[in-house]
């Protein structure tokens, strides 16, 4: 029996190879069919894996508050006269109230009244000049706690974090990015060295784990580069930097104070005099259910009003949502991809279908001589269901190939991410073997279906 089938596959591999050109261009609806199920997958994979590593960056369950910006922000005319009617109108509604603006008490407050609230975070960030030994470059220099590591899961290559005393009474201390590391000190230990930041000086008590982030991410999401920012006990950069809740003469003429403990400095040219009376720049308030996003953002917001003397001057944000309603139109985009890549494989079988059919019509006589030799109606069909399925099971292989490479040339041409899965590999060429066979069948039962003597006869 095993012999019997080898001889039928023989024939089967002989009449695919006496006629490549028909069998290639047979077989091209399935190649470009399998490419594009696995180039479209791999897109979607990237896109997914994209999402996933932003919401790393911003954060799980995360919701962030931060002033409302003084000056709408518009590169449309239409938009930015709709943006400056809509500032107008909270103008209006806030003539004639004053706002302490975003402080550290607020952050502490939330902390003990909202029940949902499992970690507060506030950050004060400024961009400054980074010195050391003749070495200057410009970075964030924002002031945490260490739940702001934790909420942003990110981890010390080397070091220590921020004790309580160092929190408390606002150390000349801070954490660096590997960036700011390898900047600096490039051959040495960083810990237990002095780095000046502006005009304060601060021993590195930590190093930063590298975390890769795109600028796209930096961009659209707000997030910091972790990996090139300084990071200080948020009581240094209140007390030893800049508090821009304190009034000062230097602050009331437009200069900008700065204070090591021991003496203070006044400097002209501080732009963050456009940031108010803001103390502070974010308050990220982490929350322990998903569930109870919404209804924590609504008490925030009543409560922000109610703090804030009934001034809307806070804007709430959460990231999490936004990039999961970004993953929403990504998915269905995908699917219309997917959807339209699969039609691909469709017309692929019908077009071996198409060809076979013609092959039976064409190979009558040579049934007909099988048939009086002794082969049954099952031989006849496993001969043309075996041509068919090496079709696309050949054609599944090549797209296979074209699939991987055209999902490499995409992103080293575009920068857009692709990540092909093994999933991707095994379903196009699963459909693909499967479009032979389903394909194939008609056809077979049509060449098995003659009759001996009408085949002989047939010219």
């Amino acid at each position: 029996m095993l012999e019997r089938y080898k001889y039928i596959f023989n024939i089967a591999l002989e009449a695919v190879f006496l006629n490549k050109f028909r069998s290639i261009l047979t077989a091209l609806g399935i190649i470009f069919g399998v490419a594009a199920v696995i180039t479209m997958m791999a897109i979607g994979n990237g896109a997914k894996k994209e999402i996933l590593d932003q919401m790393k960056l911003v954060g799980v369950n995360n919701i962030v508050i931060s002033p409302k910006p003084d000056k709408p922000k518009s590169t449309a005319s239409q938009s930015s006269n709709e943006s400056s009617q809509s500032q107008e109108q909270q103008t209006d509604k806030n003539k004639g109230k004053f706002s302490p603006g975003l402080s550290l008490k607020d952050a502490e407050a939330i902390k003990i009244i909202i029940p949902t609230v499992s970690t507060v975070s506030p950050e004060v960030i400024y961009e400054t000049d980074i010195v050391k030994d003749g070495i200057k470059t410009t970075a964030k220099f924002t002031g945490v706690t260490p739940d702001f590591f934790r909420i942003f899961a990110l981890e010390l290559q080397e070091g220590d974090m921020f004790n309580d005393e160092q929190l408390r009474e606002g150390k000349a201390v801070c954490i660096i990015g590997p960036v700011l590391k390898s900047k600096f000190f490039p051959t040495e230990n960083a810990v237990g060295k002095d780095i000046k930041c502006g005009p304060i000086w601060l021993r590195v008590i930590g190093v930063l784990k590298k975390r890769e982030i795109s600028q796209s991410s930096i961009d659209n999401l707000g997030v910091s580069d972790y990996n090139n920012s300084i990071y200080a006990p948020i009581q240094t950069l209140l007390r030893r930097y800049r508090d821009r809740s304190m009034i000062t003469a230097s602050s009331l003429h437009g200069g900008t104070t700065y204070s090591d403990g021991w003496m203070t400095m006044s400097m002209d040219n501080e732009s963050s005099t456009e940031k108010g009376t803001n103390q502070i720049d974010k308050i990220v308030v982490q929350v322990s259910e998903s569930e109870q996003i919404g209804p924590t953002v609504e008490i925030l917001k009543k409560m922000m009003v109610r703090r804030h003397a009934g001034v809307e001057d806070v804007e709430i944000k959460v990231p999490e949502l936004l990039l999961k309603q970004e993953q929403r139109t990504k998915d269905i985009f995908n699917i219309v991809l997917g959807a339209i890549a699969s039609i691909s494989l469709l017309v692929g079988g019908i077009g071996i279908m198409n060809i076979m059919l013609a092959s039976v019509m064409e190979r009558i006589k040579e049934i007909g001589i099988r048939q009086a030799i002794g082969a049954t109606k099952r031989d006849i069909v496993l001969q043309f269901l075996m041509e068919a399925t090496l079709l696309s099971i050949t054609g599944g292989l090549i797209g296979i190939i074209l699939g991987l490479a055209l999902s490499k040339i995409i992103m080293e041409l575009t920068g857009i991410l692709t990540i092909v899965s093994l999933g991707s590999i095994i379903i196009s060429f699963g459909v693909s073997a499967s479009v032979g066979i389903i394909f194939g069948y008609m056809p077979s039962q049509r060449a098995a279906k003659q009759d001996p003597v009408e085949s002989l006869r047939h010219e």
